[in-house]
């Protein structure tokens, strides 16, 4: 089976060693390295253990037979664009948060800092968590399936109060939302 270790564990700058010691049970910089190449069966219980280690999703770690993955080929650094030693497939946005699998809001007009045609990845986080989307934008479920976005700029209790990004915009006071999703990642076409 084609897997993708290799390429995950060199994108999140991890070595073998790294790996092994995330899994659990902790295991050998060897057994990883026969698994990354093929050399020892990849098993389900192995993709779990490892993707675990990684932070990532299992179904990151397969190859599938078309090879139509968006390819990382550079890295942008201190001293500009430098060629990497072999092409690598890109991690998704959802895969490098580890978490829940991520929300997108559209951007259908331009409002503050964003531009019609943008995407804005969120993570959702729950109620007992809300202390980390203090002034970060988010996007908030409201009353009959609606929606609220922009800068959480307070929380008192079970209330939270969101700064839309348009000019001129009143802020929005949502009464206990059962969650909140944090704004991660913006897509933008150039």
């Amino acid at each position: 089976m084609i897997n993708r270790i290799r390429d995950v564990r060199k994108q999140k700058r991890m070595t073998l060693a790294d790996v092994a010691a995330r899994c659990k049970p902790p295991t050998t910089p060897q057994t990883i390295g026969r698994l990354e190449t093929g050399m020892r069966n990849l098993s389900l219980d192995w993709m779990n253990k490892i993707a675990a280690a990684l932070g990532v999703e299992p179904e990151l770690l397969v190859r599938r037979d078309r090879d139509d993955t968006v390819k990382l080929v550079a890295r942008l650094g201190e001293s500009g664009a430098e060629a990497l030693a072999r092409p690598m497939d890109a991690l998704l946005p959802s895969a490098l948060a580890g978490e829940a699998a991520p929300l997108a809001l559209a951007v259908d007009a331009g409002a503050g800092e964003y531009r019609a045609g943008d995407q804005v990845w969120l993570r959702k986080v729950e109620a007992n968590d809300f202390a980390r989307a203090l002034n970060r934008d988010v996007l908030a479920p409201r009353p009959g399936g609606r929606f609220a976005f922009g800068r959480m700029i307070d929380r008192q209790g079970a209330r939270v109060a969101l700064l839309p990004p348009g000019i001129g915009q009143r802020q929005v006071v949502i009464d206990n939302p059962p969650w909140l999703a944090v704004a991660e990642m913006l897509v933008r076409k150039l």
